[in-house]
C-alpha cells in the first residue's frame, strides 16, 4: 500500500494548492536523480513524491482520495503507481508485481491462465518548458489519439504508463526525453543562458530582460565591472527547483575610426587594467 500522499509531501489535509506545490518542489529538488546519481533510495523517494503530487495536484483525484483513500469506491486502487500519468494498479496480479513492468520480457499470467500482453515501449521528447511546469501532452499512437499527464519537474528517462493503450491491449510505457533547447543549456537540474552585453553595459552596469522557462521575461541587474564568463544565479528557476544561471558574454565593438580609438585609449589611461596579472602565466 502506498504511503499517504499528505504524509509523503508533509502537508496538512487542509493545506492549499500553493502549500502542496511548494512542498512538492522542495522535495523534488532534494531527491531528484540528477542531484543524487546512483542513489536508489533517493530515486525511490523521488518517485514517491511525484506520485503523491500527481494525486494531490488533481482536484478530482484529491477529492476521491480524501473520500475513499487508495481503496477507491469499488475497493480497487484507482491510483496505482504514477497516478497522474494513467497508472492503473487495480488489474495487477501477483505475477505482474513480481515480474515488474520495466524488467524482462517474460509474460505474466491472468487468473484464468491467459498470457497477459507485453507492454509496448515508446519514447516521447518534450521541451524543457513542459518538463519544468508539467502539463498534458497529446500524441497519436497507431490509430489512437492519446493524452499523457507530464508531472512538473519530471526527470529525464522516467517512464510513465498508459494502461491498456499498447499493442494487443497491453500497457503503453512512455520514456521521457528532453529536447535540446534553442538557447538554454542544461547542467543537471540547472539551466544556463548565455547573455551577450555591450562594453558600456559591462563597465557601467545595466538592467536587461532575459527569458525564463515559464515563458516570461525577467529583469536582471548586471553589476558594474562585469566580466565575460561571470555567472549570475537565479535561485529556483531551473528544472525541478534547480537554479538558472546567466553567463555573461561581453561583445566589444569594432573600432574603426580615430575618434573611437582615442576615447578607448583615454579610458584605458583613466582606468588602467591588468586582466592577466593574476594568472599563473600572466606575471
Amino acid at each position: 500500500m502506498p504511503r499517504d500522499p499528505y504524509e509523503v509531501l508533509g502537508v496538512n489535509r487542509t493545506g492549499t494548492q500553493d502549500d502542496i506545490k511548494k512542498a512538492y518542489r522542495k522535495l523534488a529538488r532534494e531527491f531528484h536523480p540528477d542531484r543524487n546519481p546512483g542513489d536508489k533510495s533517493a530515486e525511490s523517494r523521488f518517485k514517491e513524491v511525484q506520485d503523491a503530487y500527481e494525486i494531490l495536484n488533481d482536484e478530482q483525484k484529491k477529492q476521491q482520495y480524501d473520500q475513499f483513500g487508495f481503496a477507491g469506491p469499488q475497493q480497487g486502487n484507482p491510483f496505482g503507481q504514477g497516478a497522474g500519468a494513467g497508472f492503473d494498479g487495480s488489474q495487477m496480479d501477483l505475477n505482474d508485481i513480481l515480474g515488474g513492468m520495466f524488467g524482462g520480457r517474460g509474460r505474466s499470467r491472468t487468473r484464468r491462465g491467459r498470457a497477459a500482453p507485453e507492454p509496448t515501449m515508446v519514447t516521447m521528447t518534450i521541451p524543457l518548458e513542459l518538463a519544468h511546469s508539467g502539463g498534458k501532452r497529446s500524441f497519436r499512437y497507431g490509430e489512437k489519439d492519446l493524452e499523457l499527464t507530464i508531472p512538473a519537474g519530471i526527470a529525464e528517462d522516467r517512464k510513465l504508463k498508459l494502461a491498456g493503450q499498447g499493442d494487443g491491449g497491453g500497457d503503453l510505457i512512455v520514456a521521457i526525453q528532453y529536447a535540446p533547447h534553442a538557447f538554454f543549456r542544461r547542467d543537471g537540474l540547472d539551466i544556463i543562458l548565455d547573455v551577450p552585453i555591450s562594453l558600456p553595459e559591462a563597465a557601467l552596469g545595466a538592467k536587461i530582460d532575459v527569458p525564463t522557462l515559464e515563458g516570461a521575461r525577467l529583469t536582471v541587474k548586471i553589476p558594474p565591472g562585469a566580466s565575460s564568463g561571470q555567472k549570475l544565479r537565479l535561485k529556483g528557476m531551473g528544472l525541478g527547483g534547480g537554479d538558472m544561471h546567466i553567463e555573461i558574454k561581453i561583445m566589444a565593438p569594432p573600432v574603426r575610426d580615430d575618434r573611437g580609438r582615442e576615447l578607448l585609449e583615454e579610458l584605458s589611461r583613466i582606468h588602467p587594467q591588468q586582466p592577466r596579472a593574476a594568472l599563473p602565466w600572466g606575471a
